[in-house]
């Protein structure tokens, strides 16, 4: 898969189960600087809804795409300010 944005930097959860990988990229995102782009790379399913549900719920965030690949699911979230 290529995605059409630069990655800023990654965030591996993968073993958190609910509510940690939201709770991971809230902190990672709050240390980026506007623009910036974060990869988040989880196993837990509940993370599409969960990191989702956040991200438009939350200001300063856009979830440009989720991706799941077997087991595996990334999620690509921009800081937007």
């Amino acid at each position: 898969m290529s995605v059409n944005f630069d990655i800023t930097e990654t965030l591996d959860v993968k073993g958190a189960s609910c509510p940690m990988p939201v709770v991971k990229t809230k902190s990672a995102v709050d240390d980026l600087d506007e623009g910036d782009v974060l990869e988040v790379v989880a196993t837990d399913p509940g993370s599409m809804s969960d990191l989702d549900g956040w991200a438009s719920g939350t200001d300063g965030v856009e979830m440009l795409d989720q991706v799941e690949e077997g087991d595996v699911y990334t999620h690509y979230v921009r800081k937007t300010e």
